[in-house]
């Protein structure tokens, strides 16, 4: 079943093909964009589930230019649909965006534009997507397609955050009808199950990319000392680019983003405690400038499409899968080499359960949350490809291992380690059970502390049984005890460690304990080449030439420079070097009208 059955006279004498090359300046789409596209153009509703990074935006783009009428996309975020709109503006589609940052009369302007039909793509927020106002404007107004961008928040935010997307559907019934497209790049089958539900899509026709990013290396290391860790891995990898670094605590941000400061690094911090001014001017930086770093809280990402983010890190572990995965989908949106850098240690495991458990959520979602973070940490725990481990949580199978994480780099040895594993939960029982994890770690080390003497815990069998062992191995022993449900963390008694039933077989020594070896921070091996794309020093002065173009044409027109060319763009240039307007056309991401506007400029880089 389709939404309408339009002549197929409707199509304008422009192809999907064509408007791709004429307008977007690509030669081929992407698995499964024209499919995606076909039905669109067929009058059937869609649903598109596709990585960040893997094109979602052309599938509802190009049929609104085929189409007759005006696209209207529904999007959750301000800077997203900003971006979305000075793209297409520099591609000469006519475009405009309504939200709360416009003012008064430029909100009259566009109004008085639709109903004429000179917005072919019309960017809105749902809240005012539902206001009488806007549904009377577009009475009038020619509907070519309705895009629901971010579809996910019909679940995950709908029920509190965003409830207007909750009522999307109510929209949707007033109007002619028309296809109906949900894109979102994170949801797992019951969300896929819940966004059609409530939108009510007709026979809609599903398509679910894979979540993998092949260009994206992943690592997870234990945090030893996570200020040199990161300073290592930046100074190894990404001395000159841009990057998120993710946080726990709005303290730690700020003192993250001062240190790398310090460090030489332009770093700005980034949560909800910052001014609201101050809060916008870092983003924008971080868009339009080269080379920043945002140090953030989780409240920075959602709606940031800048394509070369070269690397994203973790310094404290994220809540869920999910939120990992969508975090470090941040990370080269462009498909070129970037890397997702994740530290934790036990004693973040031990805080993201107390978050958990004294949060004001019902016990059943909580049981959810506590599984979701069960699963995070077998991922960071495992001896297996990472990427496997990955898409494996999102039902895919990876057949092979992937060759591009720190598993794969460096296979990861186990080790017999049931003596070590009885002295440890030994030492849980003969404390009482009322101890975290430290002074756990200072007993089997024969440490005499103050809290040692109080207890006369050097007086107990388990005291100094460990000698052989530092800090850091037994810290790992009891990681990995914990997270393989050998031990329980009390939450209400401030994370002391409590034996469980699966711990009595070891102790009886009934069951063996494999357990894996922990690598020590090294010195990094450079993977990349530090924001060089080219090891001939003649191609990269003439990319950093055309880069230096790029920036000034971005800062004229205050816009990101990304959305002049990519990176991509620069690099194929270089590599190509045209030297003429009808060899150009055919680079990658120079449409007519971007050859129209800056080729001539870039030509004269080229020709020096």
């Amino acid at each position: 079943m389709v939404r309408s059955s339009r002549d197929k006279n409707y199509l304008s004498q422009n192809t999907p093909q064509t408007v791709l090359e004429k307008i977007f300046g690509f030669q081929t789409f992407r698995k499964p964009q024209k499919e995606i596209i076909t039905q669109i153009l067929n009058g059937h509703d869609v649903f598109v589930l596709m990585p960040t990074g893997g094109g979602k935006s052309i599938c509802y783009q190009i049929p609104a230019l085929i189409l007759p009428g005006t696209a209207i996309i529904v999007s959750p975020l301000i800077s997203l649909m900003e971006n979305q709109v000075h793209a297409l503006k520099q591609l000469g589609v006519a475009s405009e965006y309504l939200n709360s940052s416009l003012s008064y009369q430029q909100i009259g302007t566009i109004e008085t534009a639709i109903p004429k039909g000179d917005i072919k793509i019309l960017y809105v927020t749902p809240e005012r997507l539902l206001t009488t106002r806007f549904q009377k404007l577009i009475s009038t107004t020619k509907i070519s397609l309705v895009a629901i961008d971010e579809a996910h928040c019909i679940s995950q935010w709908g029920h509190d955050f965003r409830p207007e997307y909750l009522n999307l559907t109510n929209f949707i019934h007033t109007i002619p009808k028309v296809p109906i497209i949900a894109l979102t790049a994170t949801a797992v089958f019951s969300t896929q199950s819940e966004i059609i539900e409530k939108l009510q899509l007709i026979d809609p026709k599903v398509f679910i990319s894979s979540y993998d990013r092949p260009n994206v290396h992943y690592k997870v290391v234990l945090k030893q000392n996570v200020k040199k860790q990161l300073h290592d891995f930046l100074t190894a990898e990404h001395s000159d680019d841009s990057g998120i670094i993710y946080c726990l605590s709005r303290k730690k941000v700020e003192g993250i983003a001062d240190w790398l400061c310090q460090k030489g690094y332009n770093a700005l911090p980034y949560h909800a405690g910052l001014d609201d001014a101050v809060r916008r001017n870092n983003q924008l930086r971080f868009l339009r400038e080269e080379s920043i770093i945002i140090v953030a809280t989780i409240a920075f990402g959602m709606g940031i499409d800048k394509p070369n983010v070269r690397f994203v890190a973790h310094l404290d572990l994220p809540k869920s899968m999910e939120n990992y995965y969508q975090e470090t989908g941040r990370a080269g949106r462009d498909g070129l080499k970037s890397n997702a850098w994740l530290a934790y240690s036990l004693s973040d495991i031990i805080l993201n359960r107390r978050i958990i458990q004294e949060g004001d959520s019902e016990v059943k979602l909580k049981i959810r949350e506590f599984n979701k973070l069960d699963a995070l940490l077998a991922f960071c725990e495992s001896h297996h490809c990472r990427r496997k481990v990955l898409l494996n949580y999102f039902n895919e199978d990876y057949p092979t291992n992937c060759q591009n994480c720190d598993i794969c780099d460096h296979p990861v040895q186990t080790y017999d380690a049931t003596t070590q594993a009885q002295k440890a939960l030994s030492c849980v029982y003969r404390a009482g059970q009322r101890f975290g994890v430290g002074h756990l770690v200072n007993i089997l080390s024969g440490k005499i502390t103050r809290q040692v003497e109080k207890y006369n815990h050097d007086k107990l069998s388990t005291f100094a049984i460990g000698e052989d062992l530092g800090e850091i191995e037994w810290k790992s022993i009891f990681r990995q005890l914990l997270i393989n449900g050998y031990l329980t963390v009390n939450i209400d008694e401030y994370g002391i460690l409590q034996l469980t039933q699966k711990s009595k077989a070891v102790l009886n020594g009934k069951e063996p304990i494999l357990l894996k070896h922990e690598h020590r921070s090294t010195s990094i091996k450079p993977r990349g080449n530090k924001s060089k794309y080219f090891k001939d020093s003649e191609k990269q002065d003439l990319f950093e030439l055309l880069r230096k173009l790029r920036k000034d044409i971005a800062g004229e027109q205050q816009v990101p420079p990304y959305i002049i060319f990519s990176d991509r763009t620069l690099i194929e240039l270089v590599e190509i070097q045209p030297q003429s307007l009808g060899e150009m056309i055919n680079i990658t991401g120079i449409g007519n009208s971007k050859l129209e506007r800056y080729g001539t400029d870039f030509l004269e880089v080229l020709k020096q």
